[in-house]
């Protein structure tokens, strides 16, 4: 199939039938400022900041819903649509708070990135008492804050809901000034189809939801992303392991919708994305031990292992191999898990190996 030649900012590109303004200039390192917009999920036109000029054409276009035609003439950056993005991006800051220092998403939001791209401190329309203040932070989820004073309305958590978790847990509720991101009218969010994936938590591009076990472990800059396979289940969700390179400890888990070798494609369930505390658990066990009448003590790992030997050797030899069982744990890394299974079948010669995951 052929594609389509077209011109953004006076260079000559060819894109892929079908692509919009926006997908063809990405495609061609074009950079257009975007709130609303997200490669994982439907263009939605919202937000209105990725507005373009055609030639011929009289009106400013969103490049996000707008499809490149063969060729079209684009210019990104005019007097007339950064005059016009400034002034969008000013009445989305009309009741936003601008308390950056102290949100959870400095660092990381895309409206401060737009802000600061377009040189916008303040909105010129914002009147005393218009900062949105009247919704209370909602933090009784164990998984993530909601704080919806700090919305923009952008939809990317709705359509993410319906489109890769594809539930509809939430959606627009009110009209005008009151719009709101809620769940069905009269469902309270324990009671709604929410299964708290957290894909509305990534896909977010402001401070409006922030996971509550990221909180105080790192800001976005001291973080470095590690690239892992979640071990809770047999799927292999690929995931991205945020560590804290000053203290070397976990800080968050996220998903690339990107990742070519993803074959979860950036969803992930509420284990994947939420469970991970255990990694630092006090808790856990560092050093062998033996029990020794209705105590244990600390031993060797040559010991340990010696004994272990012993007894399922023993065992082997008396009862057969089938009155051994090999329990692994979804705690453990896959590579683990693997070995575990191996050392079962191979070594012992027993099928009687189970995993936790199905818990």
């Amino acid at each position: 199939m052929a594609g389509i030649n077209a011109i953004i900012n006076g260079k000559s590109i060819t894109a892929e039938q079908g692509m919009t303004i926006l997908q063809a200039a990405r495609a061609n390192g074009v950079h257009i400022p975007t709130l609303c917009d997200h490669p994982a999920i439907s263009p939605f036109g919202a937000c209105r900041i990725c507005l373009v000029e055609a030639e011929k054409n009289p009106k400013l276009l969103t490049s996000c819903t707008t499809p490149l035609n063969e060729g079209m003439v684009v210019h990104t950056n005019t007097p007339r649509v950064m005059e016009a993005r400034k002034a969008v991006l000013e009445l989305i800051l009309v009741r936003h708070p601008l308390d950056c220092f102290s949100c959870s998403s400095n660092g990381k939001c895309e409206l401060q990135d737009v802000a600061y791209e377009l040189g916008v401190k303040y909105s010129r329309f914002a009147d005393p008492g218009d900062t949105n203040t009247s919704h209370k932070l909602e933090d009784a989820n164990p998984f993530y804050v909601r704080d919806l004073n700090k919305c923009i309305l952008c939809g990317r958590c709705v359509r993410v809901c319906e489109e890769h978790a594809v539930y509809h847990a939430i959606d627009f509720q009110g009209r005008g000034i009151n719009t709101s991101i809620q769940p069905p009218v009269g469902s309270p969010m324990e009671e709604s189809d929410c299964v708290f994936c957290g894909q509305c938590v990534q896909v977010c591009p402001v401070g409006a939801l922030y996971e509550k076990t990221a909180v105080g472990r790192g800001r976005p800059w001291d973080l470095e992303k590690v690239k892992s396979v979640c071990s809770y289940c047999g799927v292999g969700c690929e995931l991205e392991i945020n560590v804290n390179k000053k203290t070397g400890r976990i800080a968050n888990v996220t998903t690339n919708y990107s990742s070519p070798t993803a074959l979860n494609k950036g969803r992930s369930c509420v284990k994947g994305r939420f469970a991970w505390q255990f990694v630092h658990s006090e808790d856990r066990l560092t050093t062998p031990l033996i029990r020794e009448g209705d105590t244990f003590r600390k031993a060797s790992w040559d010991e340990a292992l010696a004994l272990i030997t012993e007894k399922l050797g023993g065992i082997k030899e008396k009862y057969g191999s089938d009155a051994l069982g090999f329990f692994a744990s979804a705690r453990c890394t896959n590579e683990e898990n693997f070995l575990m299974q191996r050392l079962a079948r191979e070594v012992m010669g027993t099928n009687n190996v189970d995993h936790c995951a199905h818990l």
